[in-house]
């Protein structure tokens, strides 16, 4: 028992001055996806709770292993009753050692039980590891995104600024009234509060990612590498659009190859096919929460084994030495529990309803893993298509109408309110390409945990 205390303390001390000394590393100030889910794995208070949960679990594995400790007894009866003279003459003395036999094979269940559990906790570890990968890689674009929506807000209020000097000097010559200035600067309102809401996002999303990666402060200024564009998607040029969306590609998201697409190749985004069967059947094989719930049923009916086992009590076989008024002997004996009272019908009976609680956890944990792939992969199918349809008919047409629109009301060929309708339209065409592209590299993250990736 002590050497299990004081591995499990020994663990916690570690696990504690780690997440002590994890806020002194250095957050870089242009953060990649990589360096934030590596920082992230190492300063997770989670993942240092699911770290000391394996090493608990390895210490009960050396206990488990551990047989029952011998007992010395020391007798002394008798002293002083008798007229013979010495110590060792004038009493009944005897020294005996006995030992537990354990029966029925409970070492080797005990020893079972532990490694299930150890096994049990070690995927538990990964799961939690898949979770927070996730987790991080959400965040991370959302703060992609919220950069995103900060350019394109802050690109439209620099056109309504452009505008307005221009009718600023069209007023002092007259070719304009004061009206239409003052609905350009109510409009250019608008714009402002979208650049404030876009701040707001991006602030409070950053603090999100910094939180996830237990950051000593959460105002740490911190700017992403990646782009909305995922690999082999068409981007817009930046500088036209104003946002953070490039060709370049990113990581590799979907490791598993998909074949058979169920959606053409519209606009250049990469085809995700639909094979169900056989996603389905990887991520039964590979997702880490159904290999613990596994785990668990293999230790429960391990318990089950051992507390069948536990109906029928240890003997325990001792024998010593014995001197009785100066008499040697050798002495031996057997003790034999009666399973008169207690047959531990009440541990074999929790042990098969725990038993089956882990059975109905192990389905039910293969009904979410099928319905997290049909769910992710309906995902991407849909996000992707989504993608395709916005470049090929909305977001050329929208950035080609806007500036026709701004030629035409420098020139005077049209009024205010069409300029203004042609502005919005283009703004609210961006915003929303970037929301689905963000959304399309979602959905690939989410089949990639769906699968255990």
């Amino acid at each position: 028992m002590k050497i299990v205390c004081w591995s499990v303390l020994f663990c916690l001390l570690i696990a504690g001055a780690a997440f002590a000394q994890a806020p002194e590393a250095v957050i870089p100030a242009r953060l990649s996806l990589d360096e934030a889910l590596r920082i992230a794995e190492q300063r997770s208070p989670a993942m240092a709770s699911a770290r000391a949960v394996v090493a608990m679990a390895s210490a009960d594995q050396v206990r488990a292993r551990t047989r029952p400790n011998p007992a010395f007894t020391f007798n002394s009866e008798g002293y002083g009753s008798n007229t013979q003279p010495g110590f060792l003459d004038s009493q009944e003395l005897s020294l005996r050692v006995d030992q537990e036999i354990e029966r029925g094979g409970r070492l080797r269940l005990r020893a079972e039980s532990a490694d299930a559990g150890r096994h049990s906790a070690q995927a538990s570890l990964e799961d939690q590891r898949r979770r927070l990968s996730l987790d991080v890689r959400r965040v991370y674009f959302q703060l992609v995104l919220a950069r995103a929506d900060q350019d394109t807000a802050r690109a439209s209020l620099d056109e309504m600024d452009k505008v307005i000097a221009v009718n600023r000097t069209r007023l002092e010559q007259g070719e304009i009234s004061g009206g239409e200035m003052r609905r350009l600067q109510v409009e250019r309102l608008r714009f402002m509060d979208d650049v404030f809401n876009a701040e707001l996002a991006a602030r409070n999303t950053r603090s999100a990612l910094l939180a996830l990666m237990n950051a000593p402060r959460l105002d740490i200024d911190v700017e992403p590498t990646e782009t909305l564009a995922a690999p082999g998607t068409p981007a817009s040029n930046p500088a036209e659009a104003g946002s953070h969306i490039s060709t370049a590609a990113g990581p590799a998201f979907v490791t598993t190859v998909i074949s058979g697409s169920g959606i053409g190749d519209q606009g250049g985004v990469p085809s995700i096919s639909r094979d169900l069967a056989a996603l389905t059947r990887d991520a039964l094989a590979g997702r880490a929460d159904l290999a613990a719930a596994r785990e668990d049923e293999a230790r429960a009916d391990s318990e089950t084994r051992l507390q069948r086992a536990l109906r029928a009590p240890n003997p325990t076989v001792g024998g010593g030495y014995k001197r009785d008024f100066g008499e040697s002997g050798v002495i031996f004996g057997v003790t034999v529990p009666l399973p008169i009272f207690d047959r531990n019908a009440g541990g074999v009976a929790r042990a098969e309803a725990e038993r089956q609680l882990a059975a109905s956890r192990v389905a039910a944990t293969e009904v979410v893993v099928a319905l997290d792939v049909q769910q992710a992969l309906n995902a991407v199918e849909v996000n992707r298509a989504r993608v395709a349809y916005i470049e090929k008919e909305h977001l050329q047409n929208a950035r080609e109408a806007r500036d026709i629109v701004l030629a035409s009301y420098s020139a005077g060929a049209i009024d205010l309110t069409d300029f203004l309708d042609a502005q919005r339209a283009f703004r609210e065409t961006q915003r929303t390409y970037n929301r689905a592209l963000y959304d399309y590299r979602i959905s690939l993250f989410e089949l990639d945990a769906a699968l255990g990736k």
